[in-house]
């Protein structure tokens, strides 16, 4: 049973940094794009970064210079460093990632269970 894991949320102050988590576990072949999404209570969820399996990266454009994502794909985690932290990036961040898992010959979407993260003015 495959398992998309979020960690390194927090309260941290304006101009702070954090740095997310995401561990994919389970009978994981192969890991397509992932991403990084965070949702504020009622609105959409919103796409913050994508690593594609190429390398490619990209970004919102609300956080493009202040966010940088990574991978490391032989450890199956996506990472999320946040420098320069503004109020307004408070939401639950989730990752995403699309793979294939073991028996499986197509792949799936899969998503994490969210993070918080509180930025302070």
């Amino acid at each position: 049973q495959v398992q998309l894991v979020e960690s390194g949320g927090g309260l941290v102050q304006t101009g702070g940094s954090l740095r997310l988590s995401c561990v994919a576990s389970g009978s994981i072949v192969s890991i397509g794009d992932m991403n990084w999404y965070r949702q504020v209570p009622g609105k959409q969820r919103d796409l913050v970064a994508t690593s594609t399996s190429d390398g490619s990266t990209n970004y919102a454009d609300s956080v493009k210079g202040r966010f940088t994502i990574s991978r490391d794909n032989a450890k199956n985690t996506m990472y999320l460093e946040m420098n320069a932290l503004k109020p307004e990036d408070t939401a639950v961040y989730y990752c995403r990632a699309i793979l294939r898992e073991r028996g499986i010959n197509v792949f799936r979407m899969y998503w994490g269970q969210g993070t918080q993260v509180t930025v302070s003015s």
